[in-house]
């Protein structure tokens, strides 16, 4: 299969566990050194490094009660991003953002996550 395939279909796997919290298939999706790097001055935000704190991070990040929807696949030669559109409430507090989670992938697994944020100042009022 082309690399390209196999890193949409990554990307496909990587959202369908992280809508459903499934954290093993997570994990089974990142190489041990994974790291995960988020803008902005919150809980979630800085580097996850080592692939338990990027599911760590994942969970952390669910049970904020997001709705990750998934817009778009993007896969380059090497790599992969999620385009998604993330939505909560948290009492008055309303998060809704745009983002990109851009995939590292290297033999077939995540090696690093690198997340753009279309509203980091409502990202850091929200995850507290």
């Amino acid at each position: 299969m082309p690399v390209h395939q196999d890193n949409y279909s990554l990307g496909k796997q990587f959202h369908a566990a992280l809508v459903t919290a499934d954290w093993e298939a997570i994990r089974a999706l990142l190489h041990e050194d994974a790291v995960w790097e988020l803008p902005g001055d919150n809980a979630i935000s800085g580097p996850a490094e080592g692939a338990d704190a990027v599911v760590e991070r994942a969970r952390k990040i669910a049970g904020y009660g997001v709705n990750f929807t998934l817009l778009h696949i993007l896969v380059s030669r090497r790599n992969m991003a999620l385009s998604l559109h993330n939505t909560a409430r948290r009492g008055d507090v309303v998060l809704d953002e745009h983002l990109s989670t851009v995939c590292t992938v290297r033999d077939g697994r995540i090696a690093a996550i690198e997340t753009y944020l279309s509203d980091v100042d409502g990202m850091n009022a929200f995850f507290v």
